[in-house]
């Protein structure tokens, strides 16, 4: 896999425990950056995904009926 480089401001907070972090677990802090924003991209997609899944079920009247609603509030205490 090739790389490249990206600047990008922190905090002077948030650079002290980067460097911390660093420190302690024996990686650079740029495998700990790119760990974080693998992290962070995974999880966004992740959510866009679902949000356009739901878009197209609503789109196509997919919805829960007041009983399967009903069901489920139920079952989780609801009233």
């Amino acid at each position: 896999m090739s790389t490249t480089s990206l600047s990008f401001r922190l905090s002077s907070e948030m650079r002290e425990q980067l460097e911390r972090l660093a420190q302690s677990t024996g990686r650079t802090k740029s495998f700990l950056a790119a760990a974080a924003l693998r992290g962070y991209l995974a999880r966004e997609a992740w959510q866009i995904e679902e949000i356009e899944k739901g878009i197209q079920e609503a789109d196509a009247g997919d919805f829960a009926s007041d009983d399967e609603v009903r069901a489920v509030a139920e079952k989780w205490g609801g009233r």
